[in-house]
């Protein structure tokens, strides 16, 4: 079993802990502090939100995505042929981003992660860091596209694009990288696409590659999640409780990220009742294959009750690793 996280962490925390970041980034617009500052305040608090996973006991953490807008806007503005539009209502949640509205053809033009990865993975020692982007299809899905009108060539340019940045996530040795695909579990008559694109990915990455989803039911997929060129496949048991469903019959050649807490309800679960769900799943899914991590990424709560989530998370797995003994 790992213990591990899907994405994002809160940015600002609670008084009467500064909120620094929201205070360097006013400061940005306004004009009184310069880009470099600005960077300097992202840089400690990534250092933080680090810290925070490695002391709850996280073993495979994140950066947080501190500098990230949204799960969109992040990635395409570092894109060519594309311009961030207006506010759009992510999925069907309280949350919003930017919309990328594709204006001519999409190429890679400079590193979008691996400097933060980098930094991150410098900052965590010996705890690995996984580099997180979010998948070409679910970026098909949620942009205009006023260039291709096609969402197969839309889905397989921004799949050409990413597909360098997977390059050089290589070549800087990054052993885990997953891939956020919430979209395919809408619209499952598409997985044939999401097949043939990650197996082109998959040629050029070596590590564990993981495909997250969270936000909806996976069973439609069942029967095909097997066929995906992945080491681990992400499912958000909150939302959907039929997705427990899945267990049973879930690959055998491959590892479960298993979303148990969850990360849109400031209810903080027991290490107790975090327990009793690993065992539920053990009864199906071998020890080495399980990724405990919470349902979807962790910004949308209070940075303590994340915190704390965090820390009853890594005490249920080691009381399932205590009574294994």
């Amino acid at each position: 079993m790992i213990i591990t996280v899907v994405d994002h962490y809160p940015k600002i925390p609670n008084p009467p802990r500064e909120p620094k970041l929201r205070k360097a980034i006013h400061a940005y617009d306004q004009g009184k502090v310069t880009k470099e500052e600005l960077e300097k305040t992202f840089d400690e608090v990534t250092k933080e939100v680090i810290e925070e996973q490695i002391t709850a006991g996280v073993e495979l953490i994140t950066d947080g995505q501190i500098r990230w807008e949204d799960g969109q806007s992040y990635i395409t503005k570092k894109l060519d042929g594309i311009e961030i539009g207006g506010l759009f209502r992510y999925f069907d949640n309280n949350t919003y981003y930017r919309q990328p509205i594709i204006k001519d053809e999409i190429r890679w033009r400079e590193p979008i992660i691996l400097n933060d990865w980098k930094k991150a993975q410098e900052w965590a020692g010996n705890v690995p860091v996984k580099a997180v982007l979010t998948g070409p299809y679910t970026l098909a899905r949620l942009s205009r596209d006023e260039y291709y009108k096609d969402l197969e060539k839309l889905t397989k340019a921004y799949a050409k694009a990413l597909t360098e940045e997977v390059k050089l996530l290589e070549e800087n040795k990054v052993k885990y990288l997953q891939f956020n695909e919430p979209s395919i579990q809408y619209y499952p008559e598409d997985f044939d696409l999401l097949f043939e694109i990650y197996k082109e990915i998959r040629k050029y990455f070596s590590g564990k590659l993981a495909i997250y989803t969270y936000f909806h039911t996976v069973l439609p997929l069942k029967d095909r999640i097997k066929d995906l060129p992945i080491d681990i496949f992400g499912i958000d048991f909150v939302s959907r409780k039929e997705n427990f469903e899945i267990l049973k019959d879930f690959p055998k050649n491959m590892a479960l990220g298993y979303g148990i807490v969850d990360a849109r309800n400031t209810k903080l679960e027991t290490p107790d009742q975090i327990a009793q769900l690993i065992k539920q799943a053990l009864n199906y899914i071998k020890d080495e294959n399980l990724y405990i991590n919470p349902s979807a990424g962790l910004e949308y709560l209070p940075r303590e009750r994340a915190y704390e989530k965090l820390i009853n998370l890594a005490k249920g797995v080691n009381l399932v690793r205590g009574e294994k003994k």
